[in-house]
Formats: structure tokens, sequence, C-alpha cells
């Protein structure tokens, strides 16, 4: 198999995680001789890596996958692998209802993409790879050159099981690596020119947990996701550190207290509401109240200076009255939140939460979607404009995507300012803006100096 000559790309769906997936297996497949391309037409292999967390992310991969057979009319050689969380949960599935698709390869086993493929080749056969590993996250823990934000994946899957939610049946359990790995591997990173971390995990805050309770370790003032920041916060270069996704209970004192001594590490937190109903968390199985999500965002507010939140928040859940949306729409507008991920409730095969009664229609999702969508806006347009006239310090990406004669970065709230460049002033540097306008999306201003630690 001739794979210095072949051509892969790889279409992703849904998540960071994802994403960090479809980077790592990028990686795999340069090592194993092929080339990247981001033209889908003049590919070899595609790769498609799914998501299974919402069902208009699944009907899009399965939409593609289809209409992909009639590339193979022109190209009968073309490969085509379906990765990632649908490829886990659905496995045969898939293989029944698409023969042009020649590997399945499930959320454990991507590492093997490239070996896989040139079985199907040479057997002539479909082929389905899901079994469970957890050892992947070191096989994953290869980066691009480039970067200056990178993302580390540094846990896997979720024991919450919260009810509308598959992720622990295509994740399966957590499992967290060890921080040595984590420290090498940011280390390396830095080497690179890496300047910022993003921590990703299903269910982040809650860390090292289960691998402290089988060494009877465990004590639940203490944070090992803490303890990680604590240490990567001490590695010169880096200048931030990010994380996704956590679960609001496992925001304890310790976590809470090193946020707060620490600056590098974002003042964006992302703290997932779902909802502010205490009768739909129930259902949820979130095991906390409305009351209890208030007590830690203000403790996050007292002890970190300048804090701000992003969320999770879905719609729709089976039984939710008026009465229940109108308390996560006040609860938004009191957290204030900077950015809201907003899902209108899908179900989801093996979760309770398809099986409840009082399934609600896709208008009554659609209209209360819009209408937290529309507080957002007015909420942020508002907040973004009284930063006129602050210096804000930002990391430097290079030049904005819309108009390359200026350039962008983002501050510590990790809001996008927008500047014109400065001769002294290169993509990695930490430098201090003055703003002078405000939109609901970003922040303009001028340059004023690089920053002392830049």
């Amino acid at each position: 198999m001739e794979k210095d000559l072949k051509k892969v790309f790889i279409k992703t769906y849904g998540c960071q995680m994802n994403d960090r997936d479809s980077e790592a297996v990028a990686q795999d497949m340069e090592k194993s001789g092929y080339t990247l391309t981001n033209e889908e037409t003049e590919a070899d292999v595609l790769l498609f890596n799914t998501c299974s967390v919402r069902d208009q992310a699944e009907r899009k991969a399965m939409g593609k996958i289809g209409l992909i057979k009639r590339y193979q009319k022109n190209k009968p050689n073309l490969k085509v692998g379906v990765i990632g969380c649908m490829a886990q949960s659905k496995g045969e599935e898939i293989t029944e209802k698409y023969g042009h698709v020649d590997v399945v390869v499930g959320t454990d086993q991507l590492h093997k993409i490239p070996e896989l493929l040139e079985k199907a080749e040479k057997e002539q056969t479909q082929i389905v790879s899901r079994g469970l590993s957890r050892d992947i996250l070191d096989r994953l823990a290869v980066h691009p050159e480039g970067q200056i934000s990178a993302q580390i994946s540094i846990m896997r899957g979720c024991n919450e099981y919260c009810t509308y939610c598959i992720v622990p049946f295509t994740r399966g359990q957590e499992k967290s690596r060890p921080i040595a790995s984590i420290i090498t591997e940011v280390k390396a990173l830095v080497e690179k020119g890496v300047r910022e971390i993003m921590y990703l995990g299903q269910n982040i805050t809650a860390y090292g947990i289960i691998e402290a309770r089988k060494e009877r370790k465990y004590d639940k003032e203490v944070s090992p996701f803490a303890e990680l920041l604590r240490e990567t916060a001490k590695i010169d270069g880096i200048k931030r550190i990010r994380f996704t996704s956590p679960h609001a209970r496992y925001f304890n004192d310790d976590l809470i207290n090193t946020i707060a001594a620490e600056p590098k590490i974002s003042r964006m937190i992302h703290f997932p509401l779902q909802s502010g109903s205490d009768k739909i968390l129930k259902l949820m199985r979130r095991r906390h109240t409305g009351a209890d999500f208030m007590e830690w965002v203000n403790k996050l507010k007292d002890r970190v200076e300048g804090v701000t939140f992003s969320t999770d928040l879905i719609v729709g859940l089976p039984g939710e009255t008026d009465e229940d949306f109108e308390a996560t729409r006040q609860m938004c507008n009191e957290i204030d939140f900077d950015q809201e991920f907003i899902f209108r409730y899908s179900k989801r095969r093996n979760t309770p939460a398809a099986k409840m009664p009082n399934q609600l229609d896709e208008d009554l999702k659609m209209e209360r979607n819009q209408i937290l969508l529309q507080d957002l806006a007015d909420r942020l347009t508002a907040k973004n404009e009284k930063l006129v006239g602050t210096i804000q310090e930002v990391l430097v990406e290079g030049p904005s995507k819309r108009n390359s004669e200026r350039w962008n970065g983002r501050n510590v709230n990790h809001k996008i300012v927008i500047f014109d460049p400065n001769d002294g002033v290169k993509v990695g540097d930490m430098v201090k803006i003055k703003i002078d306008m405000g939109t609901q999306h970003s922040l303009y201003g001028e340059y004023l100096e690089h920053s002392e630690d830049s």
C-alpha cells in the first residue's frame, strides 16, 4: 500500500474533544505516510469524526456519509472511515447501512486507524473496531507544529450518567492521565512555541478522583485537578491556562482558591448550568439544586477578581414547563453569562430521558432557544460597551480572519480583541490594548505596549 501517495481528509463534528481527537489522528496519519488535504474531492481517504451527543450532529454526519458513495463512482479506490462517538455507539449498524464505508473506529481505537485502513484494503472487507482502552490518552498525545494555543486531553469518559447524555456510553467510564505525563507534554509544547494550554475532558473537574479512590488517597477537600493547574502554572513560557468541560459540583474550595491565586488561569470559567429549574435539574440527574449552583458561582465571583462565565444549557427536556424555562432565563440573567451554548433537547439512545413522558415539540424548543439567545445578545452588547476606555492584556493570535490588515488576540476572559498591528508585535506576545469600541462579539482598541511577562 503506497501510503506516501495517499491524501486524507478529516471532517469533524461536535465538541472540542472531537477537534482534539481529529488533530491527533491527523498527526498519526502523517506519521504513517499519508498527507493531509483540506479538499475532500482530492482525498484518497475520507475520515468522518462523528458526534452522538446531539441528534443534529449525528444526522448531519449520516447524511454526509451517505452522499460520499457518489464520489466512489469516479474514484473506486476511495476509502471511507467513520470514527468517534457515532462509530462507538452504532458500530455494525453503520457498515450494514453503508456498504461503501471501509472502517468504523470507536473512540478508544483511533490510534489504530492507519493499520485498520491497510487491513480493510488488503482483505477487501469492512472492519469495525470499538474496544475500550485505558491508554488511549497517551497514544493521542501528538500535536502539529506552529501552534500558539494547544489542546491537551487529560481525561476521558464520564461517570455522572445525566439522564439526557450519551457520553458514558460512547466514551466509557472516567479515566485520567498521570500528572507527570501531562506536564511532560506541556513542556514539550512550550519548546515548540505554545503559550496557551486548553485542558480537555468530559468531566474535567473530576480529573484524578477515580484513581485517587483506587489508591485510597481521595480527600473530598482536595482537587487533583487543582494540583494539575498549579503544576502547569509553574512552567515558564505558559501564559494562559484554560479548561473544559467541568461539572459544577466538583468546584471545591481547593479548586476555586487555586483559580483565584493563579493569574495564568483564564478568568472565563465554563460553568454548565443546563437548567435553572430544580425540578428539571432533578430529572436531569445533575445532583445539585439551583441554590447550590448559585453558591458556587458566588464563591467564584467573591474570590476570583474579574471572573466571567460561559455555560451549557438544554431547553425542552421532557416536562419542562413555562415556569421551568423562566427559572432558567432568570438564572442566566442573574449570573450574567458571557457565552451560552444552548441545545434543544433531542432523544439519545439508552438514555432515561428518551423514555420520559411529556416530550416537547420542536417549535417550542426553538422559541425558548431564541429567547435565551436574544437575552445573551442584549447583555453582551451592554457589557462590552462598558469596557471602552479600559486597558486589556491580550495574548496575540495573529491577523484577523475577517480583515488581515488588523490583528486579534484574546484577553484573560477569552474575549476577542482586535487592534492595528505594531511593528514590534508578533504571534504569542502579551500586549496591552486600550479599548475604544465594544460590540456584542468583539472588543476593538489600540496597541499601547508589551506586557512585562511577554
